[in-house]
Order: structure tokens, then sequence, then C-alpha cells
């Protein structure tokens, strides 16, 4: 085959796949869930970050309070029928306005989770996040990231010396009354039913309200490489694959990011696809509320094939 008639390589049109068949595109429902990413900033530089937060990338700026505001006012205004607030990063706990963001939210009337490591930035905010959950009771939980339940392993992933403070980070959230779930990973050489088995030990030997048998408090996510081969995904797939579009992410969630040096900050396709310039779908959740083609190894690997979802 010459390079004339070579085929493009895949996931580079947004209507096409490499073959040349038709590609699934995911019709916008409603805002069920909308994600504030508050800065790719953060105190861990984990191996298999798909958004690759460290200490130095700070390419998605901090999210300001105001950003948060002006998508609250919108949902109010506009009635979005919106079920949670999802807060993520990076570490959250690094943004210095983090504290009114919730409160924000909170105030709003909003569930909110949390996505946190529970590390020493969270620390800093726990006399602001006791205040919170007094006063706004069933609305706040966090989402701490662990890995593996064998510190070993979670550190392979997370860096020496990460497993015990999160441990540290738990415990406390669960002795002072906060609702609290964990996500692991599933791309160890284990099954789901063993690694269950594993962090109930562990929850169980540490006092930690979390019931690992319940997918809800213990999320396992599948892997996220977008260098892995995964075919693309057609339109002919929801029928073979049995698979409704509508429980996709980008069919009901967007995220906000404020990208370094712009002047507003706007909304993502989903919380996997901060960076991609086609993803970006305008600063408002109206601007917002159009057809995903999905065009992304992500797309395929963790949410129609993996099952992911975030929220």
């Amino acid at each position: 085959m010459d390079a004339s008639t070579a085929l493009p390589p895949p996931f580079s049109d947004p209507h096409l796949t490499a073959k040349g068949e038709e590609r699934a595109a995911v019709r916008f429902r409603a805002l069920d869930t909308l994600w504030l990413n508050t800065g790719t900033l953060c105190n861990l530089e984990c191996r298999g970050c798909y958004i690759e937060s460290s200490p130095r990338n700070d390419r998605l700026a901090y999210l300001k309070r105001d950003d948060a505001a002006r998508m609250l006012d919108e949902i109010a205004r506009d009635g979005h029928p919106v079920r949670l607030i999802g807060i993520t990063g990076g570490e959250p706990f690094m943004n210095p306005q983090i504290d009114g963001i919730l409160e924000d939210c909170l105030t709003a009337g909003h569930a909110v989770l949390i996505l946190t490591n529970a590390m020493v930035p969270m620390r800093h905010h726990r006399d602001a996040l006791c205040r919170l959950n007094a006063a706004h009771p069933g609305q706040l939980t966090l989402r701490v990231s662990l890995d593996h339940y064998d510190p070993a392993r979670h550190e392979k992933e997370r860096g020496p010396r990460s497993f015990a403070p999160a441990m540290e980070g738990l415990r406390w959230l669960s002795q002072h009354g906060f609702a609290i779930t964990a996500a692991g990973r599933t791309f160890w050489d284990e099954d789901e039913s063993s690694l269950r088995r594993g962090y109930a030990r562990l929850f169980a030997a540490e006092r930690i309200a979390i019931d690992a048998a319940d997918p809800q408090a213990l999320v396992l996510f599948p892997e996220m490489d977008a260098g892995a081969d995964t075919p693309e995904i057609t339109t002919a797939c929801w029928q073979i694959l049995g698979k409704d579009p509508g429980t996709l992410m980008c069919a009901h969630e967007r995220m906000l990011v404020r990208r370094r040096g712009a002047e507003t900050a706007t909304l993502t396709a989903c919380t996997l696809l901060p960076y991609q310039s086609e993803f970006d779908l305008g600063p408002t959740i109206a601007s917002a509320a159009r057809l995903v083609p999905l065009n992304h190894p992500h797309c395929s690997k963790f949410c129609v094939l993996g099952g992911g979802s975030c929220g």
C-alpha cells in the first residue's frame, strides 16, 4: 500500500474511524454531574495519573471561586437537574480557594464529592471540613485514592512514603464521621473479588467505615493508557456491545477547567480529556450541551469497553 492509499491513524477523524466507518458520538441528555477541576498541581506525581498531575504541572491553573460561582448561577437560573458536583484535580486541597468553593456548592444545596489523596494538603483544611460537614449534613463525601491495599503496590504507583499518610487521612475522616469512599485500580494481576477482600481486611484492621464489597463505596477503575491498542467505537458498536450511549459520562457530565493563561474557565466533555482542544465545549453549560464524538482511546478503553465512570 503506497502513501496515497494508507489508512489514516486511529482516532484522527471526529466523524470516521481509520477504516472509514461512522464514528459513534454521544448526545448530551442533561447535566447530572458537574466536575470542577481545581488545577493540576498535586503533592504527588503518580505513575498512572491520566492528567499528569505533579508538583510542577500547572497546565490547568487553580480554579477560582468566581469560576465555580458562575456555574452555580447558571445551574440555578436555567434549572439544570444537577445531582452532584465533583471536585477533582490535581489535589483539590492545594487550591487556596477550595474552602470557599466547597462552601458555595454546599450552600447552593448540592451534594459534593471531593477526590483527594487525604495527605498533608487535606490536613491543612481539617477545621474547615469539620465546619462544612456539620453545617451541611449528608451533602459532603470524600473519595480517597488508594491504588492497592498493599503498601508496596500502592507506593509503586504513588511514590515512596505515600501509603501511611493516606491511611492516616482515611482514619481521621472515618473517626470524625465523614462520608467516605475509596478508589482503587484493577490493572494488578488480581481479580476483582480478591481485590475487594484485600481492601476489606485493610479497612477492618484500620477501623475505616468503608464497605469494600459495595462498588459505590470502593470504586475500582480500569486501566487508562492512551497509548494502548483499543478499537475505535462505531455506531454499530452500541448494538453489538448492548451498550446504551446514555450511560456514558459525556451524556450527562461536564468538567470546568481553567487553562493556564486563559481569560475564562471553560467546560470539557468529561474528566478524562482536559487538554484536548477538540473536547473543549465553551464557557457555559448551554454551549457545552452538544454532541461528543468518541474520538479518543479513553472513550473506547475506559468508558465504552471498561465501563468506567468517574462519578
